[in-house]
């Protein structure tokens, strides 16, 4: 619950940063990729500020979600390798307990059994 409520202490104030700048901020821009005629660029894109504002902030948080990712690889191929590992220790355990349960079974069953001897 508290957790929640930071979270929305964060949010808010947060998105009404964004949309302020996004009011204030909605004349166009170009953006000029050629960078040897910016006077009549070949490529060029042209938005409102906030376009470039949010498309950074966009483009900032898979950046850094995609290198989280890539950094973490080792520990999911370790839990992967370990997991693997403890299911197949975990199906030996289960075969052997199953075999000692079968001979268990099996001794008791011949001590319980009385012997029939004929009296010739």
């Amino acid at each position: 619950m508290l957790k929640r409520i930071l979270w929305l202490l964060t949010a808010f104030p947060a998105a009404a940063l964004l949309i302020t700048l996004a009011v204030a901020n909605r004349h166009s821009v170009r953006l000029a990729l050629d960078p040897f005629r910016p006077e009549t660029p070949v490529l060029s894109i042209e938005l409102p500020f906030y376009g470039f504002l949010f498309g950074t902030l966009i483009i900032g948080v898979l950046l850094g979600g995609t290198a989280t990712w890539l950094s973490q690889a080792r520990w999911r191929r370790l839990a992967r390798t370990q997991g693997s590992d403890a299911r197949r220790w975990q199906a030996e355990a289960d075969r052997l307990m199953r075999e000692r349960d079968a001979e268990v079974s099996a001794r008791a069953k011949a001590l319980s059994a009385p012997e029939t001897r004929s009296a010739a």
